[in-house]
C-alpha cells in the first residue's frame, strides 16, 4: 500500500509516519508540567489558543530525554490533541508500505508502534503508529492485544 509520510528522527532512528495521522507539525514553546503524571508526559503546552499535552517520545520509548526537544508532531487520539517531541523533522514523501519480516528483531516499545517497513533510497525506514505512544492509546492496545 503506497501512501504519503512524514520523516522524522525519534530517538536517534529515522522513521516514517503515515501523514494521515499528522494534523500538524510545530515548535513547541513553554511545557509547564503536571504533577503525578507519568513520565511520558512532559507537560502541557498552548498551542494556537488551546492547551495540548506534550508526550516525551524518547521516554515512552525507553530512551533518556533531551531536554532540547521543542519539535512536535500533533496528533488527535480519542477527541484530545497530543503534541508528540521528536528529535527533528526531515521530508514529505510518497512510500510503499512493506511488512516486516519475521526475522527482525525489535525492542518491546518499537516493536508496539512498528507498522511496516518503507524503503528510501535502498535504506529501510520503520514505518510507525505515532499515536500509539500516547499513554491512553498504548493502554487500550495492550488489553485489545
Amino acid at each position: 500500500m503506497s501512501g504519503l509520510y512524514l520523516v522524522a528522527q525519534l530517538a536517534g532512528r529515522t522513521v516514517a509516519i503515515d501523514s494521515g495521522q499528522v494534523e500538524s507539525v510545530v515548535d513547541i514553546g513553554e511545557v509547564t508540567a503536571v504533577p503525578r503524571t507519568s513520565a511520558v508526559v512532559r507537560g502541557l503546552a498552548a498551542l494556537r489558543s488551546r492547551v495540548v499535552t506534550v508526550i516525551d517520545t524518547r521516554v515512552a520509548l525507553g530512551v533518556p530525554a533531551q531536554d532540547a526537544a521543542h519539535r512536535a508532531v500533533i496528533v488527535h487520539v480519542d477527541g484530545h490533541h497530543y503534541a508528540l517531541l521528536v528529535d527533528a523533522l526531515e521530508d514529505v514523501a510518497p512510500f510503499a508500505l512493506q511488512p516486516l519480516a519475521n526475522g527482525i528483531a525489535l525492542d518491546p516499545a518499537w516493536a508496539s508502534i512498528a507498522r511496516g517497513l518503507v524503503e528510501r533510497d535502498g535504506e529501510p525506514m520503520l514505518a510507525i503508529d505515532l499515536a500509539a505512544l500516547v499513554p491512553a492509546a498504548a493502554a487500550a492496545a495492550a488489553v485489545a492485544a
